[in-house]
């Protein structure tokens, strides 16, 4: 007898009855509603109603005329759907003296968000990525600072920071406000870059080092093609922020040189007029959609990025 039937044999008189198993038979057993199930779908459900009731209310009242709107039913869907509020809140509603609609706001928030974001994003990665793995003297005292700037309250910043840009000559431009957009963004952003960069393998920054890669060719060439997810996250957390700010906007740029949600602001507080509820609630949604549209389109990489650059201190 073989070796190998010598075997097959001693298998089969290990299993009961001289059968082998190949693995698990029958219908995949069913889960049962527990209460746990229960408590966790409940409260995610009322969750879920609670943050998109105001949005059902927003989208058919932008979709309804004024005079249904009067009849007092804010639940109910348009009888008749028109989008001339959309079209009148994006092109023509009154702002102050203007009655350009959100149009010169939409593209100042734009010429405002895109720099800021790139500027202070390129500058942060920089800082995170020096601070995670080139130890230079004064390294820790220069992250303190930068992590309490991080929770320093804006307010408190605005008088210092109007005398500040009115001395270098830039307050009331949209360069100024790019600047303080930037500038207030670093702290946070350089944090979450330092604990992603400090979560990478050390062997591959020891071995680019060997190898003679300097500063930025280990930046550039190594640190960068991995950085996707925190980059992803740096982007939506300043997108959300500066395209949603009014405080700075107000304060340190002009009325021609207004954001969308300063302008959205001058709509729905018009004290001249009719109120027109549907013509503010179109207003709102367009100011509020492209964050939401970034967040949507790359918001798997936003939670991969955000839980890669808060695991370590």
């Amino acid at each position: 007898m073989s070796d190998s039937t010598t075997l097959n044999n001693a298998n089969d008189a290990a299993s009961p009855a001289g059968k082998t198993f190949s693995g698990p038979n029958g219908r995949k057993p069913r889960r049962t509603l527990s209460g746990r199930n229960i408590m966790l779908y409940g409260t995610l459900f009322v969750a879920a109603v609670y943050y998109l009731l105001p949005l059902y209310v927003m989208i058919v009242t932008s979709l309804k005329g004024m005079p249904e709107i009067r009849l007092g039913n804010i639940f109910s869907p348009p009888l008749e759907i028109t989008f001339e509020p959309w079209v009148k809140a994006w092109a023509t509603a009154c702002t102050g003296l203007n009655c350009d609609g959100l149009s010169r706001g939409f593209w100042n928030s734009v010429r405002i968000t895109v720099p800021s974001t790139v500027l202070s994003i390129a500058i942060a990665s920089v800082n995170g990525y020096a601070l995670a793995n080139w130890r230079f003297k004064g390294a820790d005292l220069f992250f303190s600072i930068l992590v309490v700037g991080a929770f320093i309250p804006y307010q408190v910043m605005i008088y210092p920071i109007v005398i500040v840009l009115r001395e270098i000559g830039i307050y009331g431009t949209l360069t100024g406000l790019i600047v303080v957009h930037s500038i207030f963004g670093m702290p946070i952003l350089t944090l979450l870059f330092r604990n992603y960069f400090a979560s990478l393998p050390a062997e591959l920054f020891k071995a680019a080092r060997i190898d003679g890669a300097g500063f930025w060719q280990i930046f550039l060439r190594i640190m960068l093609p991995m950085s996707l997810p925190i980059f992803v996250v740096a982007m939506i957390l300043q997108i959300t922020g500066i395209w949603n700010d009014f405080l700075f906007g107000v304060v340190f740029t002009r009325p021609e040189y207004y954001p969308m949600t300063v302008q959205l602001n001058n709509i729905v507080n018009s004290v001249q007029g009719v109120k027109e509820y549907n013509v503010n609630m179109a207003a709102t949604i367009l100011t509020g959609l492209v964050p939401l549209v970034v967040y949507f389109i790359s918001g798997r990489l936003f939670v991969r990025g955000i839980a890669a650059g808060a695991v370590k201190g």
